[in-house]
């Protein structure tokens, strides 16, 4: 499999997890909606740890990007706080689920597919919010995106972000956690690893080191200011017992470059 071919295998891979009922694919309840509307509410980066509302601007009239996160989770609640949402994903399971409740519930959305691993069909200076989970694990470079991020979004705006720390690709085996692989985990360079994967049905997957995901996003130009460690759900397998192996980062475009 080559470069051109994994992100397009990947959006597939996540349409038949969607069929199949992935818990990342099951859309927010008209009740969930409701809740959110009269201020009851919480979104998630990483699967346990709930975003502090205070990472977030006013989002009545903000305009909001839904990075790679299709699947109705997210978006149909910043909707019911007042956003303008752009939803953006390369699995059509996960935007048909923005769709529906989107039609649901009567509020408006853009709805945009597309593949994060090339540039973004966003003018500069579009967002105020970035809204990015945990995806970023699918593609191979993340600098790119961490640039795209800075150039799309307004001067002061945020870009909150989810991602692993790298860890659970150490091991082929979630449960008898054996050291198998080395760091950097990238499956286009050892067909082993690639036809493992393809044969588990887990999609092209990648690690990234902290240079790559917080480095990188400094790099781009924007300014960490904030972060936290998360772990797996319950049931996930066993390392989730011994380490958090997700991290949360909350990043901002300065108003004025180089501050």
């Amino acid at each position: 499999m080559n470069r051109e071919q994994y992100t397009k295998y990947n959006a597939e891979q996540w349409d038949q997890w969607v069929e199949d009922g992935i818990e990342w694919g099951i859309p927010i309840s008209h009740e969930d909606y409701l809740a959110a509307k009269n201020g009851t509410w919480d979104v998630y980066l990483t699967p346990m740890r709930p975003v502090p509302h205070s990472w977030f601007p006013a989002l009545k009239g903000a305009q909001l990007l839904g990075l790679a996160s299709g699947g109705a989770q997210q978006m149909p609640v910043f909707a019911a706080l007042g956003a303008n949402c752009t939803v953006f994903d390369y699995s059509k399971k996960q935007l048909e689920s923005e769709r529906m409740v989107a039609e649901r519930e009567g509020y408006s959305i853009q709805i945009v597919r597309g593949d994060m691993t090339k540039p973004l069909p966003f003018p500069d200076g579009q967002f105020d919010v970035i809204f990015h989970p945990v995806s970023n694990c699918y593609i191979e470079d993340v600098y790119q995106v961490w640039r795209e991020c800075y150039r799309i979004l307004k001067p002061g705006g945020v870009l909150l972000a989810g991602m692993d720390n790298g860890i659970p690709y150490l091991f082929n085996d979630d449960q008898t956690l054996v050291v198998e692989n080395a760091l950097p985990f990238n499956p286009l360079k050892n067909p082993e690893q690639c036809e493992k994967l393809m044969r588990d049905g887990d999609g092209m997957q990648f690690s990234h080191s902290l240079e790559e995901q917080i480095g990188g996003q400094l790099k781009a130009g924007l300014r960490l200011t904030d972060l936290f460690d998360d772990r797996d759900r319950p049931g996930q397998g066993r390392l989730r017992d011994f380490t958090p192996t997700y991290i949360a980062t909350r990043a901002i475009k300065p108003e004025k470059e180089g501050m």
